[in-house]
């Protein structure tokens, strides 16, 4: 699940070295924190927020294949 996030959010920014993914998993819920430099930070948010709001529904529709719940977290 990390990997597959990882993966989307290299291929977005610009500072590839800055990216760190924090990844927490309990029993039924993934929760995955998102950091980013600050200077990519708009490329992964989007306009309204709506490229975050895809990411997410990715992430979900993979954690329901799995019975989990995700939680993606951007972080400044």
């Amino acid at each position: 699940m990390k990997e597959i996030l990882e993966s989307i959010i290299l291929n977005m920014v610009d500072n590839k070295e800055q990216v760190l993914i924090d990844a927490k998993e309990d029993e039924k819920t993934i929760t995955l924190q998102v950091k980013v430099a600050e200077s990519d930070m708009g490329r992964v948010i989007g306009k309204q927020g709506r490229v975050a709001k895809a990411i997410r529904t990715i992430m979900k529709s993979l954690a329901t294949k799995e019975h989990k719940r995700v939680i993606v977290e951007f972080a400044e």
